[in-house]
């Protein structure tokens, strides 16, 4: 699904809808896109001259990505918000141009929480 198809199930606008395109692949897995054009307002700052994606930002991109899994399971029109993150790591850059794709996995539940594990990488890194 393309952007206008995200803002259906997602609550997030410009500036901050993070995906241009997602696809569910199977009940507990997703798959995202979002390409890096370099005009995104958290350039700006980081860093002038040097401009990277902000790791916040790319698991930002991963949640987005998740709550195309989440869409549906519960039936119900909720806005997902994040409760915790563990074992993250940042091991490239993501630069102006860069394409990244994201996978990401349900691994539990506790109804209202949802518990998932991705990763995002460009050009297979």
């Amino acid at each position: 699904m393309k952007r206008e198809e995200l803002k259906k199930i997602l609550p997030h606008r410009e500036p901050m809808l993070l995906i241009d395109e997602a696809e569910k692949i199977d009940d507990n897995t997703a798959t995202g896109r979002y390409t890096v054009t370099g005009d995104e307002f958290f350039l700006q700052g980081h860093f002038p001259g040097n401009p990277v994606v902000p790791g916040v930002i790319l698991c930002e991109i991963m949640a987005q990505t998740c709550c195309v899994l989440m869409a549906e399971l519960d039936g119900s029109n909720k806005t997902p918000y994040f409760t915790g993150l563990n074992k993250v790591k940042f091991k490239e850059k993501v630069l102006p141009g860069d394409t990244i794709e994201i996978t990401c996995s349900i691994t539990r539940s506790k109804a209202p929480f949802y518990f998932a594990s991705g990763s995002g990488l460009v050009n297979g890194k």
